[in-house]
C-alpha cells in the first residue's frame, strides 16, 4: 500500500506499527506547536499520563541498576593482538603505536544484533532503521553536525543494551533524548528543549524528554565522549590523505570524497547488524570500498582476519549506494562553506536499505541453487 505524503511514516511488523511524523510537517509547524499542544483533547491527555508512568517505571528500574554499571562496560572489544602497527610514524607523532591502541581499548562492540532483538521482542529491527532515519532527517533540519547524530546513535543502541522488554511506543522518546544530549555535547548552539518537544509533532512534551535524559544518562553512567564510527573515518582518513609537511588539526581529505564515504556510513548504520561490529572496524572497512585495502590495513593498523567478515557484509551497502548515484556536497545558508561537508544530510536511505535486503537475500539462496543446479 502507498501512502500519500503527508501520512506518518509507518513500520507494520508482526502486527506493530512504529509512528513517526515526518520532519517536512514537523518543521512547517514553527513555534505554533507549543499553543496547540495545549488544547490537545483529554484522550490526548490520558495517553500523556500512560507515557509518563512509562518513564517513572523505567526511572524506578534503572536506579536500581545504575550501582552495577562499572568498570564492565569500558573493556575492550579487541585485544592488543588484533591492533598490528600502524602507519602513523609517517605523520612524525610521538608514541603513535599507543595511539590507535590506547583508542582500540576505548572503543567498544556495542553488542550483538541478536542481544538486541532478544532483549526487546516487541521492538522489529525496521523500527530501529526508522526511527534513525529519522533522526537523521531531524539532523539535517536543524543543520546539526554529523558527530551529533552519530553520538545520538551511540546513546541510543548502548542504552537499549542495557534495558530489557521496552514497548514501541516510548522508542521515539529514547530516539530524541538522545538527539537532545548528543547536541548539547556536540553543538555550539544546540537546538532548544522545546525544539526537540515540538519535533516529535506533540507525541511527547518536555518534562518527558527530562525525565527521560535522566534515565539514558544513569544508564550510560555518564559516558558520553564515545569515539563512533564517524570519528574513526575522519581519522583514518586525515592519516590517509597526509605528509610528514601537513598541519595535523587541518582537514587534508576532500569534502566531496568524505560525503561519499560518510553516506555509507550511514546506510550501514542503519541496519541493526552493524552492532555486530566495532566502530574502527566499520570505518576501515568503509575506507576499504573506496581505498585501497593494503593502505587502510597500514592506516588502522587492523589484521584483514578481522576486517574482511565486515568488508563482505558491507558489499550490498556499497552496490546500493552506487546506484543512487553521487551524494551532492549540500549548502548551508547559515554553515561555513568550510565546515557544510560535517552537517548530517538525509537521503532515501530506507529504500536503499530495502534494495540492500533484496541483495542480502539473494545472496543467500546462491548456495541453494548451486547445491540444486
Amino acid at each position: 500500500m502507498i501512502h500519500p505524503p503527508g501520512l506518518k511514516r509507518k513500520a507494520i511488523l508482526g502486527g506493530g506499527e512504529l509512528l513517526i511524523r515526518p520532519t517536512a510537517e514537523i518543521m512547517t509547524r514553527g513555534s505554533g506547536c507549543l499553543q496547540k499542544r495545549a488544547k490537545k483533547s483529554s484522550g490526548k491527555k490520558r495517553r500523556v499520563q500512560d507515557n509518563n508512568i512509562k518513564v517513572e517505571v523505567l526511572l524506578k528500574v534503572q536506579c536500581k541498576k545504575t550501582q552495577k554499571l562499572g568498570s564492565d562496560g569500558d573493556r575492550p572489544c579487541c585485544p592488543d593482538a588484533l591492533v598490528c602497527p600502524s602507519c602513523l610514524s609517517c605523520t612524525g607523532w610521538d608514541a603513535v603505536e599507543d595511539v590507535l591502541v590506547n583508542a582500540a581499548r576505548g572503543t567498544q562492540r556495542l553488542g550483538h544484533s541478536l542481544t538486541f532483538m532478544q532483549k526487546h521482542p516487541k521492538i522489529q529491527p525496521q523500527m530501529r532503521s526508522i526511527l534513525l532515519d529519522w533522526l537523521i532527517e531531524v539532523s539535517e533540519a536543524y543543520t546539526l553536525h554529523r558527530q551529533t547524530f552519530y553520538l545520538a546513535q551511540d546513546y541510543f543502541d548502548r542504552f537499549m543494551l542495557t534495558q530489557k522488554n521496552l514497548d514501541k511506543s516510548v522508542l521515539q522518546l529514547i530516539g530524541v533524548t538522545c538527539l537532545f544530549i548528543a547536541s548539547k555535547m556536540e553543538e555550539a548552539n544546540p537546538p532548544k528543549l522545546s525544539e526537540m518537544a515540538c519535533v516529535t509533532a506533540g507525541a511527547f512534551y518536555e518534562d518527558e524528554i527530562l525525565k527521560m535524559e535522566l534515565i539514558i544518562l544513569q544508564a550510560l553512567n555518564w559516558s558520553l565522549r564515545s569515539e563512533t564510527a564517524l570519528s574513526w573515518l575522519r581519522l583514518f582518513l586525515q592519516i590517509a590523505s597526509m605528509n610528514v609537511t601537513s598541519e595535523l588539526l587541518e582537514s587534508q581529505f576532500p569534502p566531496e570524497v568524505y560525503v561519499q564515504m560518510t553516506r555509507l556510513l550511514d546506510l550501514c548504520g542503519l541496519s541493526i547488524d552493524s552492532l555486530d561490529f566495532s566502530p574502527h572496524v566499520l570505518a576501515a572497512s568503509v575506507c576499504c570500498h573506496f581505498l585501497n585495502q593494503e593502505r587502510v590495513l597500514r592506516i588502522s593498523g587492523l589484521s584483514e582476519d578481522l576486517i574482511q567478515p565486515c568488508i563482505n557484509w558491507m558489499v550490498p551497502f556499497a552496490d546500493s549506494i552506487g546506484h543512487f548515484g553521487r551524494a551532492p556536497l549540500k549548502d548551508f545558508a547559515r554553515i561555513c562553506g568550510d565546515d557544510s561537508h560535517n552537517i548530517q544530510t538525509h537521503a532515501d536511505y530506507m529504500t536503499m536499505l530495502d534494495e540492500v535486503s533484496k541483495k542480502q537475500a539473494t545472496i543467500q539462496l546462491l548456495p541453494e541453487q548451486t547445491c540444486t543446479g
